[in-house]
């Protein structure tokens, strides 16, 4: 089944001595299903018990080798992270997770827990419980058939988790979020379909849908590791529908990997569906997320540098893309440790095979993807709307939460700044304006063209779920459409909603640059005094503005020049301008 994966971590012994994985040339083992028991890919969740200004001692971060990279080898088969603590699984419930104290031996006491979750306690009345499909850390899976009620004689699956594992706060409270997540975001076609909750004194079970046709690992390693550009274009489809519908409720997944997703039915064009939400959480659009928690190959450089939002999901995405595609995994190492060095400093191959024969959009859609700066990905929506797969017919542009955030930007901007916006949006091609069309379109423009700030609150109203509460992704959208603005065409909202940092990532971002400031001396650039300068981008007093905004002007006219422009372009604050 792999609702839940990996067995109950037991007390670990002392380790054996390790190799150093920089200099491990031993061939990795053929493509090949482990045998039973199967040696799952335990989700690597380790909260920092330090404030963020402290240094974290083992982080990866701090190493300052890179290990070797096998390009050519086989895609592995998953293995558990065996230096992980069954105690170090879960944060200290008490107080905020960046100060949270890591529970050990007898420290992780269970009294003083209520769980109690409010669940109706009548699971064996409805329910006839049948064998285990899966086996995970936190619980197991189990088949099971309704007795009676609207699924009577149907097949559901059901995950047991037994309370006796919930020996802290937050492992309580994730039993309660993993209910309400799938409670509020069932009914998307690509995510598996939640039925009820239930509880008595010596379980939680939640009831889903059964999907009968095996991982989209087991399909992976069953071809031996390599789909072809339309059948991974498929795949990609349908976890960006799901991932981007996530996202634009509030709901960052964390965990997304080949073994959480299922296949419906055994059937060759059966549909994807999304399971395992136990590690997910809700994140307003203007924050950030700090705990590590994830699979160690999907993992996304900044979960481990502890400052993180839905990008992490589109990594991890990059990730499944790529092994996809060629068949091996972008980032291999032997330690789970060498992993994370390789996801800090690495940089995936796409020279040797079959990367060159591969197109060139399925390049450029990984490599959008795998980014490790996580303002220059792509977002779910953009992904979809990206030429390598947007044709597929079964695709619909969904609302994209980034132009909510980018548009409040603009919005707060100086005019130098909206004019330095104008002149780059004007230098986009037909194919990377199809995105800011759809999203426009999806704000409903009355007859003249036209949208209002009260167009993005209406939008989003109409799909929005119960789950927006819990994120507060209303409160932030609120918070937008009631700054006073006038009417937006589409040239300023095309203008508003373009991200700097992500025409930064492509491979025309220089003509782009270069061409729009162009464009900003003939129609926007005008000569600006310093102090001018200092007061709209809001440096006070105490900073030597002639030093540090020097390069900006030009000293024969007085005008921007394009290190200003360029600078200006990304909206730079008091404090990264002193760094530059």
């Amino acid at each position: 089944m792999g609702l839940c994966h990996g067995k109950e971590v037991q007390k670990p012994q002392k380790p054996p001595k390790q190799e150093d994985p920089t200099t491990q040339n031993d061939a990795d083992p053929p493509l090949q299903k482990p045998e039973t028991p199967k040696p799952h890919n335990f989700p690597y969740y380790s909260p920092s018990p330090l404030p963020n200004s402290t240094p974290f001692k083992n982080s990866p971060a701090n190493s300052s080798s890179t290990p070797r990279r096998f390009f050519k080898r086989p895609f592995p088969p998953p293995s558990p992270a065996k230096h992980i603590k069954a105690l170090l699984l879960r944060r200290h419930g008490s107080v905020k997770p960046n100060q949270a104290s890591i529970p050990e031996g007898e420290e992780a006491s269970e009294l003083g827990l209520d769980k109690s979750f409010g669940f109706s306690k009548q699971f064996y009345s409805k329910y006839e419980l049948g064998g285990e499909v899966g086996q995970g850390h936190f619980g197991y899976t189990c088949s099971a058939r309704g007795k009676k009620g609207e699924l009577k004689g149907q097949e559901v699956a059901v995950k047991v988790i037994p309370k006796q594992k919930m020996t802290t706060a937050i492992a309580v409270e994730d039993v309660r979020r993993e209910v309400r997540i799938l409670s509020t975001l069932t009914g998307h076609k690509h995510l598996v379909q939640f039925y009820d909750a239930y509880e008595d004194e010596d379980n939680v079970y939640i009831v889903m849908e059964l999907c009968k046709g095996g991982e989209l690992l087991d399909k992976i390693l069953a071809r031996g590791g390599k789909y072809s550009e339309e059948d991974a274009k498929t795949v990609m489809v349908q976890i960006l529908s799901v991932v981007s519908f996530c996202h634009l409720q509030g709901v960052v997944h964390r965990d997304l990997k080949p073994e959480n997703f299922l296949y419906s039915s055994e059937n060759e064009k059966s549909p994807l569906k999304a399971i395992d939400f136990g590690l997910s959480d809700f994140v307003k659009p203007d924050e950030r997320l700090n705990d590590i928690v994830g699979s160690a190959y999907y993992v996304a450089p900044e979960v481990l540098h502890r400052s993180y939002g839905t990008e992490a999901d589109m990594w991890s995405i990059g990730v499944i893309a790529y092994i996809l595609l060629c068949g091996s995994r972008p980032f291999w190492s032997r330690t789970e440790s060498g992993i994370f060095r390789a996801v800090l400093k690495a940089d995936p191959s796409f020279e040797e095979a079959p990367w060159p024969s591969l197109s060139s959009e399925a390049k450029d859609f990984v490599k959008r993807l795998l980014n490790k700066d996580y303002r220059k990905r792509m977002t779910a929506s953009q992904a979809l709307s990206h030429p390598w797969i947007r044709d597929n017919q079964e695709i619909k542009i969904p609302l994209d939460i980034i132009v909510y955030k980018l548009v409040k930007a603009y919005i707060c901007s100086t005019s130098l700044r909206k004019a330095a916006l104008g002149a780059l949006s004007k230098t986009m091609t037909a194919s990377q304006l199809y995105y800011l069309q759809e999203q426009f379109k999806l704000l409903g423009p009355n007859k003249n063209g036209y949208i209002t700030l009260q167009n993005f609150k209406t939008a989003l109203s109409k799909n929005s779920t119960e789950a927006m509460k819990d994120s507060r992704v209303l409160d932030f959208v609120n918070m937008v459409s009631s700054l006073p603005y006038r009417k937006i065409d589409f040239e300023e909202f095309a203008a508003a909603a373009i991200s700097v940092h992500q025409m930064e990532a492509l491979d025309s971002w220089e003509q782009h640059a270069h061409r729009a400031y162009e464009l900003f001396e003939k129609d926007g650039n005008r000569p600006i005094m310093i102090e001018e300068l200092a007061s709209e981008l809001g440096l006070g007093p105490s900073v030597p503005v002639h030093v540090v905004l020097q390069d900006w002007v030009r000293l024969s006219d007085g005008k921007l020049s394009f290190l200003g422009f360029i600078r200006l372009l990304h909206g730079v604050s008091s404090r990264s301008a002193l760094k530059v």
